[in-house]
């Protein structure tokens, strides 16, 4: 085992010495020694409950004949840290969890790895370090949140809430009524109940075959999910020590490219573009944003849910078959599905869907049946864009998917909430929100409070948005982020000036800004990227190792 290197020999004695004082005895060195990472924060919704999963854990690693050693990460909450300078801590945050797996399942030389995360950059921070350690892993999520209800029975949820926000400074809207969305939109505890980034992130898991089925469907605060974690903890020492399950041997290219299928079919958080893309850096894949296009261009987006389609919800998905049906059906196309990628369950992908079936047709579309013939979401390209930029197609108007407006720049998130709540931005405007990206931010912040108030307001069919940093995946309308080059590093989004004409045509899968190349190449000449003061070291730290969106958003290592 891994762990011998710590429990067994004359020489291991100290170590041993010290393992038994937390419990250990005889018997137990002869065991695999399991790793438990549990984001278990008390002010994240999703997360406040997984203390007693990691118990559930524990003990069922015991029983199973493995000795468990729990651990915990730390986690931003999306939601909470929107719209302040909190935010600029949530993308950073995904490799401060990469590092902490790392450095506590190698400084340790654990034989086996159980996940136990669920919201925002927490999942893809933890399969990062997972790949780093490339031990047996298994993860499991704490499981999506159910649904709010209006008291006349109309399902809300987190958008709600927040575009309520751009009714409420409308006017459209009385403080009464805002107050009810409030105490309703988050009825219980797990990750937000639409198809946002951490669903998505969950969903992906069980696509890539790191998860059992089910992980991202199946509610929280559940018997069922119960089950699963049990369920997950057995497995993780019925694979410790076997080559087979390594993360990198399940996480391979057949895999990423699952997970991408499954995102398209479903619409998911453009988020997912981001981390996807540092995964299959971490796994040693080559895979860019120009593979998730192609991939785009061959799977039909099969099921809508919030927020692109406010009336159905994760809970929704899970009784009309979860992903397995969602794979099972875009499978038809042949081609589509790599089904012989290997699962921590010990099963193929196509062993896994073999007996999948849609329960419910309104939920899950069949391929006859699509909302579009290619995926949810779209990667751009144009003189905006030389590197790309990312939209999510399943939350667009059809109206809105070619349009042209007039640019109305902002060099800051708060600039451009303050803007809007002020009517500077109208009908026929496309706005500009740099300096928002990984370095410029730092942190790359999403955009949820201007793009709610946008759509509070009454704009989502009229106003588009661009920007270099990124949405949350509570996020529609025609809003395009990840814009890369950013502006801080020279960008062309830094060149854009107020009036200028910008087009995005999702179906030309073009981001254009309609200045010709010799007055863009004027206006470069004295043209000096802004710098934000920005007194945390972490941040200054992370600037400046970071790269674009383009390439993921990861640190820089190979010229340190």
């Amino acid at each position: 085992m891994r762990s011998d290197i710590i429990k067994k020999g004359f020489e291991r004695a100290p170590h041993r010495s010290l393992l038994r004082a937390t419990g250990l005895t005889d018997a137990d060195f002869d065991k695999p020694f399991v790793g438990i990472a549990n984001s278990h924060v008390d002010i994240i919704p999703g997360h406040f409950f997984l203390a007693e999963y990691g118990r559930i854990a524990k003990d069922e690693i015991r029983k199973a004949g493995g000795v468990p050693f729990e651990f915990n990460t730390i986690g931003v909450d999306d939601g909470i840290a929107m719209g302040h300078e909190g935010m600029r801590y949530s993308l950073p945050s995904r490799e401060l969890i990469a590092d902490c797996i790392e450095t506590m399942m190698n400084a340790h030389c654990l034989d086996a790895l159980l996940c136990i995360p669920n919201c925002d950059k927490i999942v893809p921070g933890m399969v990062m370090g997972a790949l780093r350690v490339d031990v047996p892993t298994v993860f499991v999520s704490g499981g999506p949140m159910r649904a709010g209800h209006m008291a006349d029975g109309t399902p809300i949820d987190l958008t709600t809430a927040f575009e309520a926000v751009g009714k409420r400074a409308r006017g459209q809207m009385s403080d009464a009524e805002l107050y009810e969305i409030e105490c309703r939109a988050c009825p219980s505890g797990g990750s937000c109940s639409g198809m946002f980034t951490a669903n998505s992130m969950n969903v992906l898991c069980e696509a890539m075959g790191i998860a059992l089925p089910g992980n991202g469907t199946i509610l929280a605060l559940t018997p069922e999910r119960e089950a699963l974690v049990r369920r997950a903890a057995r497995r993780a020492v019925e694979i410790a020590g076997d080559e087979r399950f390594r993360m990198r041997r399940v996480v391979t290219a057949d895999a990423v490219h699952n997970a991408m299928v499954v995102d398209m079919a479903m619409g998911g958080s453009s988020n997912t573009v981001l981390h996807m893309l540092a995964i299959a850096r971490e796994a040693g894949l080559t895979f860019g944003l120009k593979d998730i296009e192609a991939i785009a261009g061959k799977v039909a987006h099969i099921s809508k849910i919030a927020p692109s389609l406010s009336t159905v919800h994760i809970e929704d998905v899970h009784r009309a078959g979860g992903v397995p049906a969602v794979l099972k059906e875009v499978a038809r196309r042949g081609g589509i599905v790599r089904e012989g990628a290997l699962t921590v369950a010990g099963e193929t992908v196509g062993e896994r869907i073999r007996d999948a079936r849609i329960a419910d047709p309104e939920v899950i579309h069949s391929l006859e049946n699509a909302y579009s013939p290619v995926g949810g979401l779209a990667v751009l390209f144009g003189n905006l864009a030389p590197e790309g930029a990312v939209v999510k197609t399943a939350g667009i108007q059809p109206s809105m998917r070619k349009f042209t407006g007039k640019a109305i720049c902002f060099d800051s998130q708060d600039e451009a909430a303050a803007g809007i709540m002020a009517g500077k931005v109208q009908a026929g405007h496309f706005v500009v929100i740099r300096y928002e990206g990984p370095k410029g931010g730092p942190g790359m912040q999403e955009m949820l409070a201007p793009t709610s108030l946008i759509m509070g307001m009454g704009l989502g069919e009229s106003v588009a948005l661009v920007t270099d940093g990124r949405f949350s995946g509570a996020t529609r309308g025609a809003c395009v982020g990840h814009v890369s080059p950013e502006a801080a590093e020279g960008g062309v989004i830094g060149l854009v000036e107020d009036g200028d004409a910008i087009t995005i045509d999702v179906e030309a899968r073009s981001l254009t800004v309609n200045v010709p190349d010799v007055e863009l190449a004027r206006r470069r000449e004295g043209f000096r990227p802004r710098r934000k003061d920005v007194r945390s070291s972490w941040l200054r730290r992370y600037a400046h190792l970071v790269t674009n969106a383009s390439n993921g958003a990861v640190l820089r290592s190979e010229d340190l």
